[in-house]
């Protein structure tokens, strides 16, 4: 397999390049893109601008975003292969538009003016050496930030030959490709395991036969205590809300180990908390566990269908009233522990083939932004056997 190649470097002017390949230019971005404030598209599509993304449509965005309703003939009008400067832009640079559109007017729509490979520069602008360029450019403070185009322009791109823009671009349209499967693999295995871990879950408390009895008498829940976040304290003790920790106070309510559900927000949802730690109104904690097994309790409330006892408002809350009367199995506190270790174990073999695939991505992550920022500052070149 070909390697990539080292480039014979010169010195450049840019603070943020210092050097690039002999055979480059070093263009300033004025004489590369004119700024396009064009207005008065209020029937155009909405537009926005995702940093994974690009410039889409809300629609293919899918999130869900603050939407202009009126005065969108003041929107700027973008067009496809355009490049806009977001107030995001000095974190994850310049975005490229993948359609026409109207998008914010605090925005800036780039238009290229030379013959340019609009890859490579989608490329470029979203290399962490030029992500640090954006950051000089900034102006205004904490939300406000915005890039200072002014300023901006005047700053230097890189701009090899145009065939090796395409040939870079080209290279790393494959290998990106290679790389997103690779992901997309890893992350299908990692939701498999995680239903495996479920199943087990499920399939171990159920082999137990024991009598049932109402839940309230295995664990009987209790409504967390009120803190809103103004008053957090500064300390060690987290506060667990309806789906994990929220914050951190300088007082516990409870006692580890102990168990939460979600009441509102995140309904249903189960943490096994190990330190002492504040019960949050917006969860439910194990009051009493009548001397069961904390961990074997854990696994039950996990296999318990609780949002469908989610009742008040459109969002819900959980009643705990309702939930302590659904029937469970309870063995004697022997056969518990043994159900619960034997979970653990399995559900540790899954979570290192689990932590082992993340790792994988995040290796894999690293990678195609080394290979990216080698390529589109011409510090490697691609390899001949691969130019297209």
């Amino acid at each position: 397999m070909a390697k990539l190649t080292f480039n014979k470097l010169k010195r450049t002017e840019a603070i943020w390049l210092p050097q690039i390949p002999e055979h480059w230019d070093l263009i300033k971005v004025r004489h590369l893109f004119k700024e396009s404030t064009k207005k008065g598209f209020p029937n155009e599509t909405l537009l926005v601008a995702s940093q994974e993304h690009g410039v889409v449509s809300k629609g293919t965005y899918g999130k869900r975003t603050v939407e202009a309703t009126k005065d969108l003939q003041n929107l700027k009008l973008v067009e496809q292969g355009n490049f806009v400067i977001s107030l995001r832009s000095f974190q994850g640079g310049i975005e490229l538009a993948h359609e026409r559109g109207i998008i914010s007017p605090a925005y800036t729509i780039m238009e290229e003016t030379s013959q340019i490979d609009k890859r490579y520069f989608k490329n470029l602008f979203k290399s962490p050496p030029f992500i640090s360029l954006m950051t000089l450019c900034v102006k205004g403070i904490r939300e406000g930030q915005n890039i200072d185009y002014p300023t901006f322009k005047n700053e230097y791109l890189p701009f090899p030959p145009l065939e090796e823009q395409q040939e870079i671009s080209a290279y790393l349209d494959k290998k990106n490709n290679k790389i997103d499967k690779f992901i997309r693999n890893k992350e299908r295995l990692i939701e498999l395991l995680e239903e495996q871990k479920i199943t087990i879950i499920h399939q171990s408390i159920s082999e137990s036969k024991s009598e049932k009895k109402r839940l309230k008498f295995a664990c009987f829940l209790s409504r967390g205590y009120d803190l809103s976040s103004d008053k957090f304290k500064d300390g060690n003790t987290p506060i667990y809300g309806s789906n994990g920790i929220i914050g951190y106070h300088n007082f516990a309510t409870t006692k580890a180990p102990c168990i939460t559900v979600g009441r509102s927000g995140s309904v249903g949802e189960v943490n096994f908390v190990d330190c002492d730690f504040w019960a949050h109104n917006t969860s439910l904690y194990v009051y009493r566990n009548y001397k069961n097994d904390w961990k074997f309790l854990y696994f039950l409330l996990l296999t318990l269908d609780m949002k469908s006892y989610a009742a008040g408002t459109a969002v819900g809350s959980l009643n705990r009233n309702n939930v302590h009367e659904i029937l469970v199995s309870i063995p004697k506190i022997n056969e518990q522990i043994n159900i619960a270790n034997k979970i653990q174990s399995e559900l540790n073999k899954i979570n290192l083939a689990i932590s082992k695939a993340q790792k994988e991505i995040s290796s894999i992550k690293e990678y195609r932004e080394a290979l990216i920022t080698d390529l589109v500052t011409g510090k490697r070149s691609v390899p001949q056997s691969q130019m297209i």
